[in-house]
């Protein structure tokens, strides 16, 4: 691989302060009010639901199996949500607010997690007890053991312990060694014709239709994405060269493989030879990964202050939230089955529109670009009239729902990632970009 539609080691710096002009007011309110806003959703309603009945202060870890009431269905954890609230945690210990709580919190599932490290070439177990037995068998994915990965990366920051930075560079070798076998066994669950449990939204909950053929050893979007924004916050601590390869492989596959030139937007699945997969598979775009990928892109240009990188992505991130915006009832879809035959799932995931407002602030920040001001301004309007659970009598965001977020009284999961990564990523361009202007 090589990669040719953008110069990855940067040159033009993608912005500068006085690039971009000054911003008073965001989705029709001054910014700071903006700002007050997301505290309150992380601080007063986000971060207590989950002291009180998800973060088990007991045996470590998180019991996200909990109901809108805060009623733990089961008290089982996952390798999955370890790795993210490790994550969460120690990035709010480290960009937000030094509380010794938030550090407790993700050192206790720092804990947990290795309590149960595997060997060798394996992965985490998929699920464990309270108390941290394992049960069932491991994923056929190494998407648990990257977040793993990902939690182990900020907390080593938090903790001052580098030996977590090296750990969690261990584990991601170990990945990128199960992903490049060609027999690797990932089935795109989420793929053309799959079903999907909106009670559960979770990779896990979908269902692939055996009609559909999938691709062998694929090369998945999903994967690529998950690896990138890994490689990127491990290579903001410290430089390392075979990081920088593999970001280097990550921003090939994306842009110049997934990326599909016959109508502009990125196949979720190729074959693992990054060769464009065929039948089911060849029409299927996953919007949702596309977009999030797009902006975690967005920070690995920046990172590198390559501005040629930033606006081929900026451009690749309009494309895709345009096509899967619901014209009727608003938000965007999350993925799109079969292109030439416009087939679409339309039920709407939080997660999806929380990267759109992720990517657009992202843009309005280094560049002010206007088409970013209106789709911010647009998705933060309807997210904030459809998502929080308040006007229904509890705290926290719908995490799922059909197409027009029809709210249902119960729910099985509390998500412990997308929407306080949300929440904190967007305070901390809202804080820069008001000190910016205050100078």
């Amino acid at each position: 691989m090589g990669i040719n539609a953008c110069s990855p080691k940067g040159g033009e710096k993608v912005s500068e302060d006085t690039s971009v002009n000054k911003i008073d007011t965001l989705a029709g309110q001054p910014i700071k009010q903006l700002l007050e806003q997301y505290h309150y959703y992380l601080f007063d309603d986000f971060l207590p639901f989950m002291d009180k009945y998800v973060i088990d202060h007991q045996y470590g870890g998180f019991m996200c199996n909990t109901n809108r009431d805060g009623t733990n269905i089961t008290q089982n954890k996952t390798a999955w949500y370890e790795g993210r609230g490790i994550w969460v945690y120690s990035f709010l210990y480290n960009k937000l607010k030094k509380d010794p709580a938030y550090l407790e919190i993700a050192g206790k599932s720092v804990e947990f997690i290795l309590n149960n490290e595997p060997s060798g070439d394996h992965l985490w177990p998929g699920s464990f007890s309270r108390e941290g037995k394992p049960m069932g068998d491991p994923p056929n994915n190494i998407y648990g053991d990257l977040f793993v990965a990902n939690g182990l990366s900020e907390y080593s920051q938090a903790s001052g312990e580098e030996k977590y930075w090296d750990k969690a560079k261990e584990i991601l070798l170990k990945c990128l060694r199960i992903y490049n076998q060609p027999d690797y066994g990932y089935i795109v669950n989420y793929g053309p014709s799959s079903t999907f449990n909106l009670k559960t939204p979770s990779a896990n909950q979908n269902i692939a239709t055996p009609e559909v053929i999938h691709p062998k050893g694929p090369r998945v979007l999903g994967h690529w994405m998950v690896i990138i924004r890994l490689v990127t916050q491990m290579l903001e601590q410290r430089s390392d060269p075979e990081l920088e390869k593999i970001a280097d492989e990550c921003v090939d596959a994306i842009m110049n493989y997934h990326f599909n030139p016959e109508f502009n937007l990125f196949n979720e699945a190729l074959n693992h030879d990054l060769s464009r997969a065929e039948g089911a598979f060849s029409q299927f775009v996953y919007t949702g990964h596309a977009i999030e990928t797009s902006w975690m892109l967005l920070y690995e240009a920046e990172r590198r202050k390559d501005k040629a990188l930033f606006n081929l992505v900026a451009d690749r991130f309009k494309r895709h939230v345009e096509v899967a915006w619901d014209d009727v009832y608003g938000g965007v879809f999350r993925a799109l089955d079969n292109v030439n035959e416009n087939v679409w799932k339309v039920d709407k995931v939080l997660w999806a529109q929380e990267e759109v407002l992720i990517g657009s602030l992202y843009m309005i920040e280094h560049t002010g670009d206007q088409w970013a001001k209106d789709m911010f301004a647009k998705m933060y309007d309807y997210v904030i009239d459809k998502y929080p659970l308040k006007q229904y009598g509890y705290p926290l965001w719908i995490l799922g729902a059909d197409r027009k977020v029809t709210f249902e009284e119960q729910y099985t999961r509390v998500g412990n990632f997308h929407h306080p990564r949300h929440l904190m990523l967007n305070i901390l361009n809202l804080e820069r970009m008001i000190n910016r202007y205050s100078k």
